[in-house]
């Protein structure tokens, strides 16, 4: 690997070291281009790096590793150097090779009780089998070839190990380069600890199934969380995040034939048959997991939905608004999934509510809905909608 076309920092309030690191990076390597992505920083921070020569984005808050997707996407081509805000040490030795390179600190400084490092590395070789040393570092030099293979990043601090896992799975060399480097290190005090916790959460999170949102970003699908209550449907959703193409709506499935969204046509009504035995029930569970599905276009909008109709219905909450943070924030998505689970649980709830000529009605609104949400966008209709677009912003990040 040559010197690299970029060097990508993700930095949150370093406004004390930032300007000094981005200085030894030009110095280091003085054709490339140094970019700083400021994730939400309350201090100088981005003002500092702008005036020791980086190219700064300044972002909002969205954990390291959409920061660095986004970096990487302000990249020009070429082969690339991820480098923390605080790190210091000589770090050329790292670009001398192809694949993916990875600095582990010839000495460790500071940390906990190792848990959070630990627990990457267990994910690492459950999913791939090799044996990462630093499952954390983010010090690493990947080749141009492998941008595609693992950008955009896994969101937060799970970036490094999903990164790990998806090189080793597109069979790309994986080389940890001991380097006598050094980094703030985190103590064992309340603030360290809560900084390990998110680690822990996010490798977690990252070595699961992963999707690509209307953003661009790529985050963990957490439907899978729904099917402690609603497994089968969920189990039929989660499919089609795996398998889907590219149809939208019940025509284009019936078109194509074989595909997940007709085993969702088909699955979900039969499941919800054979619960509730009787024909109304089957559609209401069916066009209610429809609906809520046909509402997940964008961060927290099918959650807020089914928070507010399971108060109404009786459903259980607890499992929303847990996710319910993290959605809104970017950091997972439901994907069909949850969001046909979510769906199918009003729809059982519905079934237990109403009756005769009630449970009928309430079929008619759903059958309208979604034949609404064939012609248009259930999404821009609420966008248009001045006090359903307040209601819908509420809690998102911009």
């Amino acid at each position: 690997m040559a010197e690299p076309a970029a060097v990508l920092v993700a930095a949150r309030d370093e406004e004390e070291r930032i300007a000094e690191t981005v200085k030894v990076l030009r110095r280091a390597f003085p054709g490339a281009e140094v970019i700083v992505a400021d994730d939400g920083s309350r201090d100088a921070t981005a003002d500092r790096a702008e005036s020791a020569g980086a190219v700064v984005l300044r972002l909002r808050r969205r954990g390291k590793g959409q920061a660095l997707s986004a970096a990487e996407r302000a990249a020009p081509p070429g082969s690339l150097l991820l480098v923390d805000a605080d790190v210091r040490g000589d770090l050329t030795p790292l670009v001398n090779g192809d694949g993916l390179r990875v600095a582990a600190f010839a000495r460790r400084q500071g940390g906990g009780f190792g848990i959070a490092k630990r627990t990457a590395r267990t994910l690492i070789r459950l999913r791939t089998g090799f044996d990462a040393r630093e499952p954390l570092s983010g010090q690493r030099a990947l080749s141009a070839q492998m941008r595609t293979a693992v950008f955009p990043l896994a969101p937060g601090f799970g970036a490094e190990t999903r990164m790990t896992i998806d090189a080793v799975l597109a069979g790309v060399q994986v080389e940890e380069v001991e380097l006598p480097l050094e980094h703030r290190a985190t103590g064992r005090d309340a603030r360290g600890f809560a900084h390990r916790a998110r680690q822990l959460v996010d490798a977690l999170l990252a070595a699961g199934p992963l999707r690509v949102n209307y953003r661009g970003s790529r985050l963990p699908l957490v439907g899978w969380a729904v099917g402690l209550h609603e497994p089968l449907i969920t189990a039929i959703g989660l499919a089609d995040d795996r398998w889907s193409g590219d149809e939208r709506g019940f025509a284009a499935h019936l078109r194509a034939r074989r595909t997940t969204g007709v085993l969702k046509l088909v699955g979900i009504p039969l499941v919800a048959l054979a619960r509730t035995r009787s024909l109304s029930g089957a559609l209401l569970v069916a066009l209610s997991a429809n609906a809520l599905n046909q509402l997940d276009t964008k961060p927290g909008r099918a959650l807020k939905a089914y928070i507010a109709a399971a108060l109404a219905l009786d459903a259980p909450v607890g499992l929303a608004v847990l996710l319910a943070p993290y959605d809104l924030r970017e950091m997972t998505m439901l994907g069909d999934g949850g969001a046909n689970g979510l769906g199918a649980m009003l729809g059982s709830s519905s079934v237990n509510r109403f009756t005769g000529r009630g449970r009928w009605i309430a079929i008619g609104a759903l059958a309208g809905l979604t034949l609404l949400g064939e012609r248009r966008s259930l999404g821009e209709l609420i966008e248009r909608t001045p006090v359903l677009r307040e209601l819908d912003a509420w809690g998102r990040v911009p």
